[in-house]
């Protein structure tokens, strides 16, 4: 057994224990330790081999072998003869089957430790004469990779991930680097090393480089210095390329494709930090011709989440969420390096983001860029005309934008994905965009856009126009949407508003957006569709289409005056349907299933169920008393209920009752796989439910002006449910309970006037 040398570590201890216990459990063989290049692996590795040395426990042979990337059976071989004694001219001679029977011979009598440091693929065991560990011969093998699928090819029975450092880990590792002596040379200092240790992001490797590099910076100004270098360029901050960057890169070299490699660098153009919607991401490698394996979007979506999921097992990315990911800090940094610095200059990425730029760069640095990221800054307006004969995406969300000029767009022929999302003051376009032949992704949510101007028509290999949000949008022309012939993804949600139907001629808002859904069944491609529909007959018409139905995603009912009964079978069709919003529909009385749940013709195999159905919010309908219907949607997720003056249940005990005499069999629990539940200025709410149904994944209730609910039906577990619950202190106080003990056991948040 050899002590190996090892440097003084930090934040390791808890991780250390959860692989010592697990090495004492007789069922666990292999165990695989995966995580970030720099993060630690070989740090916690050395001491698991150090702990056996100055323990052995009654292992016989300790061996420590690093697996190089370009490592063959022969030199693992080689290796291990040294540590147990084989290795001589003669014994080099023979071949890789002779050298494996020589060594399980030898280690086949021996209970050993192997520890494999730095796997990036599958060493076969077997080949190499390696025994088996397993109950019986009590052996154990401890290996370290920047790959979770090589936990899984290792077949190891425990994964475990080695996370970056916290906050306080992070501070104690760069102060030991910089020293007392340094932090204690001028009073600015200590704050400003805090600033820069957490540009870190936690990982050991960056704060080691960057704490000695700074170890005898002294005067303030060098520390505010590389604050602004590690923000903007961490490249040229000393030491990055060589010690961080270089051993990091290995990891992008090592993915499988050039598209992979091209969907990691994409990441960059968004801010630090930034949690990313995956789907919009591979709506946008879709459009800027990242995905070329599928012609239609939705299955594009199939291979550009396992793009995202196998970088997210190379450790690249981080989870933040079922439905987004995150770049760690200085992985993001060398992807700008490789983007900005080591690609062909046709190739190159320009990323300027969150920097409060009040005005676009010089259009010299425009040419020759690819892939360009202005967002979050403060430019309000676009006068140049700059040369860009590459570019292709072209990110300018969340700025102030009011003005662009008829010139910008000029020379932009290559142009495919264009993203003017969330600038409210851009109330018009300019014509000349008609100009982007080549764009197939225009993103115009939650701008002021007031009305698309008919020259848009000239953008016929356009896939996908998101107009969500743009509540004051009040004009599209005939014939518009048509002209988009291969059309696959149309957002309208929170579209119009203001808009007073009829108003303008020509506008195929009017009647409801009864024109638009003409407009919309003439699109032979569209495959993902999310739409407002504002009377019973543009409903009527949308219904008339299997193909709108199918593609549906999201819809949202708003304004229904004339309506006082809402058939909630007539949406059964729509097999996609995410997302339901029923608003200001006054004299709505009923949300059911046919005209009364006592003549409903239904059996175990003709039951109607929203099975993608996962967020409901209704509100100000002003007549409706319950939401029973929901019990016909098993995967919700979110429901929030506001500003229905009348309602009194959300879960009606007669009418449950009455459907599940009818179907024969009992209704399924609506809240199975609800997390948040909403309730705000609901005077008559006297129940959600009659019985305590069990919430298992619940965590977060709000409830705001519901004076009469003065008991939740909730059965869950406190142990497993971190339950908040908001309202107002005096409601809280009245609240009964089942069990007071799940009392004591929830958060309360409290409310005054509807805010927390």
């Amino acid at each position: 057994m050899d002590v190996r040398p090892i440097e003084s570590t930090v934040g390791l201890g808890s991780t250390l224990l959860e692989v010592w216990s697990s090495l004492q459990e007789k069922d666990v063989g292999v165990i695989g330790l995966y995580g970030l290049g720099g993060v630690g692996k070989t740090s916690l590795l050395t001491q698991i081999n150090n702990k056996f040395c100055s323990m052995p426990i009654g292992y016989d042979i300790v061996i420590w072998l690093v697996v190089s990337k370009d490592h063959t059976v022969g030199k693992i071989q080689e290796k291990i003869a040294e540590k147990i004694g084989l290795s001589n001219d003669a014994w080099k001679m023979k071949s890789c089957d002779g050298k494996a029977r020589d060594i399980f011979t030898v280690l086949n009598k021996k209970k050993f430790v192997l520890f494999l440091d730095d796997l990036w693929e599958r060493v076969d065991l077997i080949k190499v004469g390696i025994p088996l560990p397993s109950l019986e011969n009590g052996s154990k093998l401890v290996f370290s990779t920047r790959h979770l699928e090589v936990c899984g090819k290792m077949e190891a029975q425990k994964k475990i991930k080695v996370e970056c450092l916290g906050a306080d880990e992070s501070w104690k590792l760069f102060q030991d680097k910089v020293g007392e002596e340094t932090l204690d040379s001028h009073p600015d200092i200590r704050e400003l090393a805090k600033m820069v240790a957490a540009e870190c992001g936690g990982l050991p490797l960056a704060l080691i480089t960057i704490g000695r590099a700074m170890a005898c910076k002294r005067i303030p100004e060098a520390w505010e210095y590389a604050i602004e270098v590690l923000k903007q360029s961490a490249h040229r901050f000393a030491g990055m390329e060589e010690e961080v960057y270089s051993p990091l890169i290995f990891s992008y070299d090592s993915l499988p494709s050039d598209t992979m490699r091209s969907c990691l660098l994409y990441f960059s153009l968004y801010p630090e930090d930034h949690v990313i919607n995956k789907r919009n991401l591979i709506e946008y490698w879709f459009c800027e011709g990242l995905l070329d394996e599928f012609d239609s979007i939705r299955k594009a979506l199939l291979q550009g989440y396992n793009i995202i999921d196998s970088l997210l097992n190379a450790c690249l990315l981080e989870q933040a969420g079922e439905d987004y990911v995150r770049m760690h800090d200085v992985i993001r940094d060398m992807c700008l390096w490789i983007a900005c610095e080591r690609e062909a200059i046709e190739k190159r990425f320009f990323v300027q983001v969150g920097l409060q730029l009040g005005e676009a760069p010089d259009v010299g640095k425009w040419e020759g860029v690819r892939r360009m990221s202005l967002m979050r800054n403060q430019i309000a307006n676009l006068w140049s005309t700059p040369t860009c004969p590459y570019l292709r995406t072209l990110f300018l969300n969340k700025n102030n934008l009011k003005v662009i000029s008829e010139g910008f767009f000029k020379f932009m022929p290559n142009l495919r994905v264009l993203n003017l999302s969330d600038n409210t003051d851009l109330k018009e376009l300019p014509e000349r965009i008609s100009e982007l032949v080549s764009l197939e992704y225009l993103n115009l949510s939650g701008t002021g856009i007031k009305e698309l101007p008919v020259k848009l028509k000239s953008l016929t290999k356009c896939k996908c126009l998101d107009l969500s949000s743009t509540e004051n949008l009040k004009r599209i022309p005939q014939q518009l949407i048509t002209s988009f012939s291969i059309l696959q993804v149309y957002r309208m949600v929170g579209s119009g508003v203001y808009y007073q139907d009829g108003t303008m001629e020509g506008n195929v808002l009017n009647g409801g957006n009864a024109g638009l859904i003409q407009e919309l069944k003439c699109l032979q491609h569209l495959n993902m569709l999310s739409i407002e529909i504002k009377s019973a007959f543009a409903l009527e018409t949308f219904l008339s289409s299997h193909s709108l139905q199918g593609c549906a995603e999201e819809l949202v009912l708003r304004n229904f005056t004339e309506s006082k009964v809402l058939d909630v079978l007539s949406l059964a069709n729509m097999e996609r349907l995410e997302f339901l919003h029923v608003a200001n529909c006054d004299n709505m009385e009923e949300m059911k299933i046919t005209t009364n749940f006592g003549e409903i013709r239904m059996t175990q195999t003709n039951t109607p169920s929203f099975n993608a159905l996962g967020r409901v919010f209704i509100e100000r309908c002003r007549r409706l008393r319950d939401v029973t219907w929901l019990i016909f949607a098993p995967n919700l997720t979110m429901l929030s209920v506001h500003c229905c003056p009348k309602m009194e249940e959300i879960m009606s005990e007669r009418k449950l009752n009455e459907a599940e005499n009818v179907v024969g069999i009992p209704h399924p629990n609506p809240f199975a796989e609800l997390k948040e539940l909403h309730l705000r200025h609901l005077p008559q709410l006297r129940s959600i439910c009659s019985d305590a149904l069990p919430f298992p994944c619940l965590t977060d209730i709000s409830v705001f002006k519901c004076s009469k609910l003065k008991k939740l039906p909730l059965s869950f577990d406190p142990e497993r449910n971190k339950i908040s619950i908001q309202g107002t202190l005096s409601w809280w106080e009245e609240l009964e309970w089942e069990d007071e003990t799940a009392r004591n056991k929830c958060l309360f948040v409290e409310s005054r006037l509807g805010q927390c």
